[in-house]
């Protein structure tokens, strides 16, 4: 045998990183004839101290996925860049008095640097940085375009203030009325900001879903936010006056139990009441006008929260119910929300809980038009009763004894042959608030004059650029820091030439990253985003990885700014990624999510240094399925360490002759594991794929025997020259395989031991045989007296022994009982076919 070695990872690891590095093996080239395959994981902020354990996680189900492709003969695309400007530097450089600028540059050194330690295979000349002037300079053109088609627009809004961030957030940083980054409860303010029109694509980002590989749950999440629903629109004539009140509902088969109208204390009808443009007997204008202040300086939370006692004001107007001639009495209330519906609801308070809390608050009457599975046919008391799903309608004259779902047909169809009403489908979507008040941001390229108003900074000009600060921490007013910069600040307008201002808020960190994955198609263009030849070769990216907080926040973004491209015919496609994996998250060994305050948290690069890179990526992917939450175990990779040992082992044991019988079992595992390895690959299920390696080096383990045992193995000649044995296939398909995983132990293999040319990832991944995997079997038929009670499968080539096919016959379970305390008189044995043992 020949003698095992130790392998010595760091040499390995230097030396191949080097010389990949060197090579440029991992260099995408524009329109080759190969096959394009665009893999894309989410560039991180570089705001920490390094990469973290959940960096090297994400990045690994990336590489062995962009290794596997290239092997498979595709010409991939794999780069990398930096999502630096935005809130997560910000607050990382004033934590560690450190301006942004340089903490920026020390960090993606830093984070590039332990890229190659991990052995990541990005393509590193398309490197970006969304804080390079040469990259925003194109986030602000975009948004030039979009401010250019009225989809950027600058409005009052109430907004979520963060005291700790002392930011502004969009609606969907908003968590359970906490900021998304640092848990702080929010504050409300009303404060101008621009927002970029994104409901205007609400319809094509639900539909266009059915275009894309998302997993389902990522579709659902994405429709739920955008929430398209059908509503029906009812018109109300208001009693006395010439005016209508249009409500909105999604239950109009209930319109018969209608009892009273609530709006918005934004509702343009309580305008006109403050105004007296409306008259009423009953109006109670200082008691209205002082609900309306106390309601306005809610926020929307406070304003809809469950189980929060009923508010509202009688208006002294009526509307009137055409379908029965009710007059139902119209309140402001603080829970109807202007920017919903209409800003109008109609009341049913024997259908729904929350029109019941607040007709129990008003004594508002209460009538049952739908009688349940139940049959509850009583006056409706208590709120048990409220029945809100279907049923069978009541009082509701001509839908009297209709399911509750014809009744919402037949009665939308009435609405609409009246003019009284009709079909509207609305979103729960909001515009994107998209200014910031903060420093590290893309300047928003507008001037604002007093004569012409805001004027689009000209594209020749472009990039505005940021400027230099010391003081970039940001203010309690709510105002950017940028403002403080006179000579910066005012500036002439484009337009007239009259003394202007610039804008001072900024783009918020969602900017750069909304079109990052197009600039690396083409990332020195500095005439364009990018060319359009090479868009179309590499767009869509045909696989995206990334996190799940990123699902209405990023994903969805992103979605917008592509559809907003397309439209100006500046990409190709209609999405921007083909398909969509989302990893799951790795927690510390005490089963909690990794925090320095916890003491959890695990380094990537001290675990190279103790295990090696292909330990680690190893491991991670070993740990469960790529999208579960799993706990890390050190002991795990204390494990895959010794794994890693045995396999280099393994792969000294070349050179070596096995019998023809073992040459055909070795073969037919051999082609098995090649064969689920590419499939558990091609869907990301590494672990099971790993688990098969694993399977196929107990094998060939056993079968050379380390231990000292020899079976039926003899070792060649040690002058003999490997290639042309059914082992040294094995090893060097076995290192094929392995590749993706453990690239530094594969190529040191592949070259120095295999003696096979660099470089095994630009080597073809090795394709099954479906005949070796048909194993060479034959199934006998076990009789008992002439009767079937078993069969059983034996090698062909044991088939015909007589002794050997007895023996198992009769330690088979199904057999023995036929046999228990009997005698067997005749054994009858047909070769190959069939064994009857007479009792």
């Amino acid at each position: 045998m020949i003698e095992s070695k130790k392998i010595n990872n760091k040499n390995i690891e230097d030396k191949w990183q080097k010389r990949w590095e060197e090579e440029g093996i991992y260099k995408s080239k524009d329109f080759i004839k190969r096959k394009k395959y665009y893999l894309l994981v989410e560039f991180p902020y570089p705001s920490g101290l390094g990469l973290h354990i959940g960096h090297a996680f994400t990045n690994t189900i990336g590489d062995i996925y962009a290794r596997f492709k290239r092997m498979q003969g595709f010409n991939v695309m794999f780069p990398m860049g930096w999502d630096s400007f935005g809130l997560p530097t910000e607050n990382s450089a004033i934590k560690l008095g450190i301006h942004p600028t340089i903490l920026t540059k020390q960090n993606t050194e830093k984070f590039e640097e332990q890229n190659k330690i991990l052995g990541f295979s990005f393509d590193w000349s398309r490197e970006i940085d969304t804080s390079d002037p040469d990259y925003y300079r194109w986030t602000q053109w975009i948004f030039l375009q979009f401010f250019k088609n009225n989809l950027a627009y600058k409005k009052e809004t109430q907004v979520g203030w963060c005291p700790s961030c002392k930011i502004i957030l969009a609606n969907e940083e908003i968590v359970a009325g906490k900021c998304e980054r640092c848990g702080t409860e929010i504050e409300y303010r009303k404060q101008k900001q621009w927002l970029l029109r994104i409901t205007e694509y609400a319809d094509r980002l639900d539909k266009e879903l059915d275009l894309v590989d998302y997993p389902d749950y990522v579709k659902k999440s994405q429709r739920d936010w955008i929430g398209c629903k059908e509503w029906t629109d009812i018109t109300y004539p208001i009693e006395g006056t010439n005016e209508n009140i249009i409500v909105s509902t999604t239950r109009p088969d209930t319109n018969y139990g209608a009892t009273f109208v609530v709006v918005a204390p934004e509702h343009p009808i309580v305008a006109s009441l403050l105004n007296l443009k409306l008259e009423t007997n009953n109006l109670k204008l200082e008691e209205i006008r002082e609900y309306v202040e106390k309601s306005k300086k809610k926020s929307e939370l406070e304003r809809i929260s469950e189980g929060k006692k009923k508010t509202g004001i009688f208006t002294g107007l009526y509307a009137v119910n055409q379908l029965n001639g009710y007059k139902m009495p119209i309140w402001i209330a603080d829970f109807v929300l202007m920017d919903v519906g209409t800003g109008a609801v109609v009341g049913v308070p024997g259908h729904d809980k929350r029109d019941f809390e607040f007709a129990k608050e008003f004594k508002l009457p209460i009538i049952r038009v739908i009688i349940g599975k139940d049959g509850d046919k009583s006056e409706i008391s208590k709120i048990e009763q409220i029945q809100e799903e279907g049923g069978i309608m009541v009082n509701s004259g001509f839908l009297n004894g209709m399911e509750a779902s014809e009744a919402s047909k037949k009665i939308i169809k009435y609405f609409e042959d009246k003019d009284w009403g009709k079909r509207v489908i609305r979103y729960h979507l909001r515009d994107w608030i998209f200014s910031r008040q903060h420093y590290w941001g893309e300047p928003i390229p507008i001037i604002n004059c007093p004569k012409c108003g805001m004027v689009p900074v000209p594209e020749d000009e472009l990039p505005v650029r940021l400027p230099e600060v010391e003081k970039y921490q940001p203010t309690d007013t709510g105002e950017s820091p940028l403002a403080n910069l006179k000579e910066w600040v005012e500036v002439s307008c484009p337009s007239c030439k009259a003394k202007a201002k610039r804008e001072t808020d900024t783009m918020p960190n969602w900017a750069g990253s909304s079109w990052y994955y197009l600039r690396y198609c083409d990332p020195q263009n500095n005439k364009k985003i990018a060319d359009e030849n090479k868009l179309t070769y590499w767009t869509p990216v045909d696989i995206y990885i990334g996190g799940a907080e990123h699902t209405t926040l990023h994903l969805l973004y992103s979605r917008f700014w592509h559809k907003f491209l397309n439209d100006l015919k500046l990409v190709p496609s209609k999405e921007p990624y083909s398909a969509r994996r989302q990893h799951g998250v790795i927690l510390g060994e005490d089963g909690y999510r990794m925090s320095k305050s916890r003491g959890n948290v695990i380094d990537p690069i001290e675990m190279v240094e103790k295990f090696g890179a292909d330990s680690l990526r190893m491991y991670l992917m070993f740990m469960g399925p790529y999208d579960s939450t799993m706990a890390w175990n050190t002991s795990g990779i204390e494990g895959m360490s010794r794994f890693i040992g045995r396999l280099w082992n393994l792969f000294q044991k070349k050179n070596l002759r096995l019998s023809e019988e073992d040459e055909k079992i070795l073969l037919t595992n051999l082609h098995k594991t090649i064969k689920k390895v590419t499939e558990d690959v091609e869907t990301f299920n590494y672990n099971t794929a790993i688990s098969s390696i694993m399977v196929l080096v107990n094998f060939l383990e056993e079968k050379i025997k380390i231990k000292g045992d020899i079976m039926s193995m003899l070792e060649k000649d040690a002058e003999t020259k490997s290639g042309q044995g059914v082992w040294d296939e094995a090893l060097e398909k076995l290192c094929q395989i392995i590749a993706p995983f453990t690239p530094h132990l594969a190529e040191e293999v592949w070259n120095s031991t295999l003696k096979l040319k660099f470089s095994i990832h630009q080597s073809n991944w090795p394709k099954f045989d479906p005949k070796l995997i048909v194993e060479d079997r034959i199934t006998i038929i076990v009789q008992v007296n002439g009767k079937v009670r078993s069969t059983i499968k034996v090698k062909t080539v044991n088939s015909n022994i007589r002794a050997e096919i007895i023996k198992l016959a009769k330690g088979d379970e199904k057999v023995k009982k036929y046999l228990h305390g009997k005698v067997i008189k005749k054994e009858i044995f047909i070769p190959g076919k069939l064994l009857n043992l007479v009792v």
